[in-house]
Parts: structure tokens; C-alpha cells; sequence
């Protein structure tokens, strides 16, 4: 096993043992890199080759001087007897839609390609306080719009480690790819309707999606301020715990990061699942969709290796001693992907207006005859087409004589989902659940190019995920066992507000209740075509 294979916690011990050194990981992690990445994401890509088709591409890219000077000096302070931080040696990958200070941070799009940051993100900046090495900076649909990392203007685009014929998920698939394939231990990303629990499950990892407001925004290139959440990727809970715990807390850059202590995660997580209440609900076990052609409601169940997946999940906590309660309704659940097409929208829109080739970033070559065609050119060419639908829809469900029949009807909708969670996570009402049981995505990783295109269609993997972006509480996705076709099945959890310690323990218990199972000694394709 390479040093690039261990968890984060293993890593951190073994440095703090000296059985190890920081240069030793970043070196095994840049090796890794090289042997199964393939060549960056970039915006004059040219033409694709078979070799390409066979990589990850998980980087726009690679910081490796960089992350070599961050080893050095965890490494001085170790021997000089210095205390070193949490995370210290842990690598990490960040998604470009994070600034760092003095790297290009591109948002995955050509309008800011040649935008290098002034400032760091606070997640990033808290991470490298902590002592993580930052190995990269990794792909992403652009500005974060997809579910499946194929409108990166930035191509070739990220590609599964479990099949490279498939789509990593999004928009935080080079995220979630970069640690499937264990280029980096964790990575951070952001989820705006599941774009972290949807590529941790499509990848086989796990995701967290935090409460909104536990995690600062401040140095997020924005998609939908209301829904952004920045949160951990990683290949166990206990290491999503700790990074949680590096990143988590109060920020005075931004009035939206909550002023709520932040607990001890990794301390709760041995504390079991006896006890706790679990739902099942039958809303997480179809999607339901408007016939385009007849405007009825179409009613699809999951599949029966899905929902098998999930009851087996129960039934492995359930003989830990959790309770599980089924039949628990969420009835508005259903409307969170038309409510998101409707919110999401107005604030892209809102969010790219700065975006205008004047201060930074893309400037049309061509000859201009005033400030409006500079305007119109600049952004034609540096935005991709999903930056352009999404202007045009915000712009258009916004307008005076719109918002009453889309935009403040979406926002009703969405109280209506908090709602309904409230409800089932009320101590004192009738089900009184520390948590909810789910499929993560409605089927595994879809072939390249088999959706992409399809805005409405591609939208609906967001299903499972999308409500606890409305409602604002935490999620996770965790790796529930492999399909028949050999690709990861995820199982998400959710909680009420600031609940993430009960998710990682549930997490942890169900990752102990399977540990001898088969599916857990797989590894991705690109790991057992002997790396």
C-alpha cells in the first residue's frame, strides 16, 4: 500500500510517530497524480486521444512546488519539537471554485481563466493553518452548473476512477475523484443541490454537506448564495470529522457563517447508534417528474438494488441498536428540483452580472464600438452554455410580471420542505427522528455524454439531495456497497440543524457494521489496473 492509499488519520499518526515524513506523502500523492490523472483540464484542450479516455483528469491544477514547501516546514516544526496542526500532512485537493492566494482560480470557466486570486478562502486558509498540504486544485462544472463535471470549459473534463467511461458526478466530481482515486485524502467542495453528496456517491466516497452557515463562504465564487454549501469529501467519516472540525465555525469575512460552537466531532464518533431514531421515508424511494408532452406527474420508483441497499443499511443499524421508523412522510420533497430550477437561477444570475470582462478576468479581442458591445462579446465568449441559460431563465422568472408565479412560489415551496423536516425532526411530535435514511442518487454513474445536454434530466440526480439544500440541514453520503454493473451505491443520512455529530456517528457505526463485507475490499478501475 502506498502512502497515498491511508486515511487521513493514519497519516496524521504515523508523522506525529516519525515513522513517516510530510515530504514522503506529498511525494506519494504527486506520484499517484502523475500515474493515473493524465494531463489538466484546460481551456485549449485540443483534441481528445485513448489515453485520455482512460485517465481521471481530476486537476485543473497541480500545486506541487507548493504543497513540496508546505511538507518542508511541517516537517522543520516536528523536529524542532514544534506543535503541529490537526490535519498536519494530510493532503487535500481544493475545487477551483475557491480562491487561493497567487493560483489561477478559474471557477472552472473561460470569462476568469487567467483570474489569479488575491486572497484565500477561509475553508482553504483554515485547512493550511491546520497543516493539510494542498496537492492541487481540481475540475468542476462550471461555476458549479451540472451534475456530472462535463461543462468545465476546462476539458478534458474529469472522469470516474470506478469506470472511466462514466461521469464522476458534479459539480464537485474533481472532488470527489481525486479521492476515489487517492491523488489526495480529502478535498473540499461545495454542495448547492447535492453537489457533493451526488459525486460522493457516483465516486464512492463520502460527502458531507453541512448545515448552511456552519462552514464559511467567504472566498466561494458564488453559484446561489442561499444554497452554497462548502463541505469535506473523503474516503471515511472519521476524516470527514476532522476536517469538519478544521473548517467549521464563525467567520468575521462572512454575516452568514453561524455563531454556533463547534463540538467535538470526532470525540462523538464511537458513542453507537443505540438508541437513536432512524427514518425510512417512501418519498426517497421514487422520483417524480412533469410529463413534458401531457403535464401529468410521472411517478418512478428506484430500483430494487437501490432500495435493497438502503433497508440493508437499516438493518445493519437497526441490530446496533438504533431504531429504525418507516413510512415517515416528506411529501414536498417531490418539488425541490422545480423550486431549485426557479431559486438557483435568479441568483446565478444575480451572482454572474460581475462577471463583464472590466475589472478582471476575459476580455473579448475584438474590435469594439462601445461599452455595451464589449459587455455583450466578453460575456458571449468567455461563458460556456449553461452560465448563459441560467442568465436568461433568472432573468426571465425574476421579472416584475414573473415572480409572483415562479420565483415567490419557489420560495414558498421551499418553506413548505423545511416544513415537513421540521415536523419529523420535532423531539416532541410523533417521530422524533435524529436522522433520515436514503438513497443518495436515483442509479449509479451515467456513461459520458449520455445526459449531458439534457438540463431537465440531469437536474432530477439532484432529487434525493436537493431538499436539505431548501431546508438548510446537514447531510452525508456513504459508500453502501457496489451494483451489479460494479459501480458505488451511496446511502445518505440527514439531520435537523447543526446535527452533524449524530451523522457521523450513525456514519461510523454503519462503516464498523460492514467492515468484513465483499464490496468493501473493491477498489476503482484505475487502482486495479496495477498502480
Amino acid at each position: 500500500m502506498e502512502l497515498c492509499d491511508h486515511s487521513g488519520y493514519e497519516l496524521s499518526f504515523f508523522l506525529r510517530e516519525k515513522k513517516i515524513s510530510a515530504q514522503e506523502i506529498v511525494e506519494s500523492c504527486l506520484a499517484r497524480v502523475a500515474n493515473v490523472d493524465g494531463r489538466p483540464g484546460s481551456v485549449d484542450s485540443g483534441e481528445m486521444t485513448l489515453d485520455d479516455t482512460q485517465k481521471v483528469h481530476s486537476f485543473i491544477s497541480i500545486t506541487a512546488e507548493m504543497a513540496r514547501d508546505q511538507a518542508k516546514k511541517i516537517d522543520q516544526k516536528l523536529a524542532n519539537g514544534e506543535n503541529v496542526g490537526s490535519l498536519a500532512g494530510i493532503p487535500f485537493t481544493t475545487k477551483d471554485i475557491f480562491c487561493v492566494k497567487d493560483t489561477y482560480s478559474t471557477a472552472a470557466s473561460r470569462i476568469i481563466a487567467n483570474f489569479k486570486a488575491p486572497y484565500t478562502a477561509t475553508p482553504v486558509a483554515r485547512m493550511l493553518e491546520q497543516d493539510a498540504i494542498m496537492i492541487g486544485k481540481v475540475n468542476l462544472d462550471e461555476f458549479t452548473f451540472g451534475s456530472s463535471n462535463e461543462s468545465s470549459a476546462f476539458q478534458p473534463s474529469t472522469r470516474n476512477p470506478w469506470d472511466t467511461t462514466r461521469v464522476p458526478g458534479g459539480s464537485s466530481g474533481g472532488s470527489a475523484a481525486s479521492v476515489s482515486a487517492a491523488e489526495a485524502t480529502l478535498s473540499l467542495g461545495t454542495d448547492t443541490a447535492g453537489s457533493i453528496r451526488q459525486p460522493a456517491a457516483f465516486c464512492g466516497v463520502v460527502g458531507v454537506k453541512p448545515t448552511y452557515g456552519r462552514v464559511s463562504r467567504y472566498g466561494l465564487i458564488a453559484f446561489a448564495s442561499s444554497l452554497d454549501c462548502p463541505g469535506p469529501l473523503a474516503r471515511n467519516v472519521t476524516d470527514a470529522a476532522m476536517m469538519l472540525q478544521a473548517i467549521a465555525g464563525a467567520d468575521r469575512h462572512d454575516s452568514t457563517a453561524a455563531n454556533v460552537a463547534v463540538p467535538d466531532y470526532v470525540g462523538f464518533l464511537d458513542q453507537g447508534v443505540k438508541g437513536l431514531r432512524i427514518g425510512l421515508s417512501p418519498d426517497y424511494f421514487q422520483i417524480v417528474y412533469m410529463d413534458a408532452v401531457s403535464g401529468e406527474m410521472i411517478r418512478h420508483p428506484v430500483s430494487d438494488e437501490i432500495k435493497a441497499t438502503v433497508y440493508h443499511a437499516a438493518e445493519v443499524l437497526k441490530e446496533m441498536g438504533a431504531e429504525i421508523i418507516e413510512d415517515v412522510p416528506l411529501p414536498n420533497m417531490r418539488y425541490g428540483i422545480p423550486a431549485f430550477f426557479v431559486i438557483s437561477r435568479v441568483e446565478a444570475a444575480s451572482n454572474l452580472h460581475r462577471f463583464d470582462g472590466v475589472k478582471y478576468g476575459y476580455r473579448t479581442p475584438q474590435t469594439l464600438s462601445d461599452l455595451n458591445e464589449m459587455y455583450r462579446k466578453t460575456r458571449n465568449e468567455g461563458f460556456g452554455l449553461q452560465p448563459k441559460l441560467r442568465i436568461l431563465m433568472g432573468m426571465y422568472v425574476s421579472a416584475a410580471q414573473y415572480s409572483e408565479q415562479y420565483y415567490n412560489r419557489a420560495l414558498k415551496v421551499r418553506a413548505m420542505i423545511r416544513h415537513d423536516f421540521d415536523q419529523v425532526f420535532d423531539q416532541k411530535g410523533k417521530y422524533r427522528l435524529n436522522a433520515i435514511l436514503t438513497p443518495t442518487t436515483p442509479s449509479t454513474a451515467f456513461p459520458m455524454g449520455d445526459v449531458y445536454g439534457d438540463t431537465v434530466l440531469m437536474q432530477y440526480a439532484d432529487q434525493f439531495t436537493v431538499p436539505a439544500n431548501h431546508a438548510g440541514i446537514p447531510g452525508i453520503s456513504l459508500p453502501g456497497g457496489i451494483a451489479a454493473d460494479g459501480l458505488p451505491l451511496g446511502i445518505q443520512l440527514l439531520g435537523s440543524d447543526f446535527s452533524e455529530a449524530d451523522l457521523f456517528r450513525i456514519g461510523r457505526a454503519f462503516e464498523e457494521g460492514t467492515q468484513t463485507e465483499a464490496w468493501r475490499s473493491l477498489k476503482p478501475q484505475v487502482l486495479r489496473a496495477g498502480v
